[in-house]
């Protein structure tokens, strides 16, 4: 390749090597890979002047890796995420003025320093520092930014909770497979796109899981099913209902009819369809496009006749095993 040689300030043919540097980091040897160029007119070699990260730089990175200390990108992302200038990120921990500034663009932040900059990163600890710290920015945008922080604070709980329900053994009782939160919600988004029932809604995720895992060994969501009064139904699954009300992802309209009332779920949220594989999105599609337009009492009669139902006691969780038998083909 041509390049200027910085040396003998001539544009000539320069070869490319590759060596190792040694530096020392805070009395911690660490050798980095250096990219030499020599030029082939007055032989000299010197380091790449456009390279994305010089020697010391790559030393520092090493040796944060080492120290498990925040890298610069980390620090600026987590700043970022909450609109929090450098100055005011700062003020809340205490720091200098441009000390953020200084950590962002690659300077060796010490233990304590980071040690501050991991506790701010929880959303409670934030929470905190911003009550204690009312100074270090407009009350007004430090209002807003602590009702956003308990907002996300409380869905990260619900969450939580969502996932402890959901903890259970990957077994024949969940079709082999760990409940997934994400495939989860981004079902019942798909299918409550133009509004499900609670009894369609239940009937549909039990199908796409029992008929993916007919098909290929595995469920889809992870989720376990229950023989109930109205058919097969997520095992306690008024807590994932209610766990999709509190955050905001469904909706609920109580609909009356003559003999009764029932409650629709319609979506708040995008489905995600990037969260499925192929074969599982197919499965979603089909069972939506088979029962997704029936009537609560259609698709409840419907699942009645499964032997998956019927060999399973009231209450108890339905196995996978029955999966074989299931009526849908996909």
């Amino acid at each position: 390749m041509k390049g200027i040689c910085p040396i003998c300030e001539k544009e000539t043919e320069l070869e490319v090597t590759s060596t190792s540097e040694l530096l020392t980091v805070r009395g911690e040897e660490i050798s980095v890979p250096v990219e030499l160029f020599k030029c082939t007119d007055c032989g000299e070699n010197f380091e790449n002047p456009v390279a994305e990260c010089g020697p010391v730089e790559l030393a520092y990175r090493e040796y944060r890796k080492r120290r498990c200390l925040l890298q610069p990108e980390e620090i600026k992302e987590f700043r970022i995420r909450f609109g929090l200038t450098q100055y005011e990120l700062g003020k809340l921990l205490g720091f200098g003025g441009a000390t953020i500034s200084r950590y962002e663009n690659g300077a060796l932040q010490d233990d304590a320093h980071d040690k501050a900059l991991r506790f701010s990163m929880n959303l409670n600890n934030l929470i905190q520092l911003l009550q204690q710290n009312p100074v270090a920015m407009l009350e007004s945008k430090r209002s807003e930014l602590l009702k956003r922080l308990r907002e996300e604070e409380e869905c990260l709980n619900l969450q939580s909770q969502i996932e402890r329900l959901g903890a259970y053994e990957a077994d024949i009782r969940s079709g082999y497979k760990n409940f997934d939160y994400s495939k989860f919600i981004n079902a019942v988004l798909l299918f409550c796109k133009q509004g499900q029932f609670t009894t369609c809604l239940n009937k549909l995720l039990f199908y796409a899981d029992f008929l993916h895992f007919k098909t290929y060994a595995v469920s889809l969501t992870g989720l376990r099913y229950a023989h109930m009064p109205h058919g097969p139904a997520i095992d306690k699954y008024l807590a994932f209902l209610n766990f999709l009300l509190e955050r905001n992802f469904v909706e609920v309209e109580e609909v009356i009819f003559d003999r009764g009332s029932g409650e629709r779920f319609s979506s708040k949220v995008k489905v995600d369809l990037d969260v499925f594989d192929e074969s599982e999105l197919r499965c979603l599609l089909h069972v939506n496009a088979i029962l997704g337009n029936k009537s609560a009492t259609d698709v409840s009669n419907y699942s009645h006749e499964e032997t998956a139902y019927k060999e399973t006691k009231n209450g108890k969780l339905i196995s996978y095993t029955l999966a074989e038998s299931l009526s849908l083909e996909l």
